[in-house]
């Protein structure tokens, strides 16, 4: 669609871009919150543990394309970095996953493009996660641009491994000692089988007849639940 904004200079056409970007995952945390908001106190049974979202600086989307040997364009960015705009969903259990999954992607205005299931078909060095590219409409003055955005959903456990990998490939620039990625590698397999073994201990609680009610004993002041709670983080 032909729009003014198609004349902006360089610098214009990067703020609206960013601009775009930022406004697409403001959509997508919306959706999101409302979908807990539900969980919380609908369904009375929240599955996701807490939410981040960033939005790629403008160096590590140069460095992506160079690493891609793409040149250095905001036509580039926005065909082939899929990542710019990037929402993580962690969950209790493997199988919210999917369950969060499929409720993102049958919302009429979200489109999907791809996903990726690493969990069915973990990486090498163990890696478990879901991730999709979407992309989502957002209505300007003038015309409607669809934006795309990364998710990546996973479990707590996952989430934990997830982040000590980055910290030994930020450490190591890629390039860990062959012992580390062993011990890696064999810690996934075990937050695999913690996943799995938590799942089921989980589904005999909610199967299980319930006791006899006894006292419920507070050490410590509960929390206010009417409190609000910010659980995103930019």
């Amino acid at each position: 669609m032909a729009d003014h904004y198609s004349d902006l200079d360089q610098h214009d056409q990067w703020t609206l871009t960013m601009f775009l970007y930022r406004s697409a995952l403001s959509k997508i945390k919306t959706k999101i919150r409302i979908l807990t908001d539900e969980f919380t106190n609908i369904q009375r049974n929240n599955p996701i543990e807490h939410v981040n979202s960033r939005i790629k600086s403008p160096q590590s989307i140069v460095n992506k394309m160079h690493r891609q040997h793409l040149e250095v364009t905001i036509e580039n960015m926005t065909e082939y970095i899929n990542d710019i705009a990037g929402v993580r969903i962690v969950c209790s259990f493997t199988p919210d996953i999917y369950r969060i999954a499929g409720m993102l992607a049958g919302q009429q205005d979200i489109k999907v493009l791809t996903t990726k299931d690493y969990i069915k078909h973990p990486k090498p060095n163990g890696y478990r996660s879901y991730h999709m590219i979407i992309s989502v409409p957002v209505y300007l003055s003038e015309c409607c641009r669809d934006v795309k955005v990364e998710i990546q959903i996973r479990t707590v456990a996952m989430d934990f491994w997830a982040s000590l990998e980055h910290k030994i490939n930020y450490k190591f620039a890629g390039h860990a000692p062959e012992h580390m990625t062993n011990q890696l590698k064999s810690c996934a397999d075990i937050v695999a089988e913690l996943d799995n073994r938590m799942f089921t201990l989980n589904e005999s609680i909610l199967n299980a007849r319930p006791g006899p009610a006894g006292p419920v004993e507070y050490a410590n002041e509960q929390q206010d639940p009417d409190d609000d709670q910010d659980m995103f983080s930019s």
